[in-house]
């Protein structure tokens, strides 16, 4: 089974995430391909838009598959794992042409991280969004992706979210910002976000790049602020290896604080 589809119609790129048997969480090769193609339609004439989906309505994508997780051991590892999300996530960020999240069931992890830095999120009445980290492995945002996120919502939500591990539903994730419009079905969604993915394409295109270089700009120095070794502090810790360990085993996590 091909994990990432692409299919251009109409000048729009519509990238699936396509591991619908495991809520699509995401592999190294799915966030490389991601990269790749963003990269790519930056300077691709025949691409206007980007429409980004999971398939199935379970899932926008459930974060990083965790079983990339298993060799974890050193500060290095998670420091670089952390670098190479932050290098997938600026190349979503940095692509010329408008990009837009179409979100259905869960949206956590690794695959909040992508539809957050989108410029635009619609989603279906099923939509959920959030970083259960906490309650699942025990690991940490990198200081960057904390940056993206509050700029996204405010800190208190931040705080909020990654504290009590809990998931927003749609019509909160409305009200915070995330979403521009709310869909009754995944259908509805997918025919939506063509529309919206063709309205956008049609308007002027350097009015659109300024402004999403302009919004990266104002947040650029929230993002030089260094937090390595806050990563490096969970993902070598006893709790992340329990995490990984009890998630694998589908068993709750027993924290212990080191």
């Amino acid at each position: 089974m091909t994990e990432l589809l692409t299919e251009t119609r109409d000048g729009i790129a519509f990238v699936t995430f396509n591991r619908p048997q495991a809520r699509n969480a995401l592999t190294f090769g799915m966030y490389e391909g991601l990269a790749r193609l963003c990269t790519a339609a930056s300077d691709d004439p025949a691409i206007r838009a980007i429409v980004i989906t999971g398939a199935g309505e379970k899932a926008f994508a459930a974060g990083t598959d965790i079983g990339q997780f298993t060799e974890f051991r050193t500060a290095e590892h998670a420091i670089a794992y952390e670098h190479k999300i932050d290098r997938i996530l600026t190349a979503i960020e940095d692509c010329q042409k408008p990009t837009i999240a179409a979100i259905a069931g869960a949206c956590t992890g690794g695959g909040a991280a992508i539809a957050g830095v989108c410029d635009l999120r619609i989603g279906a009445a099923n939509a959920r969004f959030g970083f259960p980290i906490a309650r699942t492995l025990g690991n940490t945002l990198s200081m960057v992706n904390h940056a993206r996120l509050v700029a996204l919502i405010g800190p208190a939500r931040v705080t909020d979210l990654i504290f009590t591990a809990r998931l927003m539903e749609a019509e909160e994730m409305r009200q915070a910002g995330l979403l521009s419009e709310i869909l009754p079905d995944h259908a509805a969604l997918q025919a939506r976000a063509a529309a919206l993915a063709t309205t956008v394409a049609s308007h002027a295109p350097l009015t659109l790049r300024a402004t999403k270089q302009a919004l990266r700009r104002l947040t650029a120095a929230a993002r030089a602020t260094s937090g390595d070794d806050l990563v490096a502090m969970c993902f070598t810790s006893a709790d992340f290896a329990e995490g990984v360990q009890s998630f694998l085993a589908r068993r709750p996590a027993v924290w212990t604080g080191r």
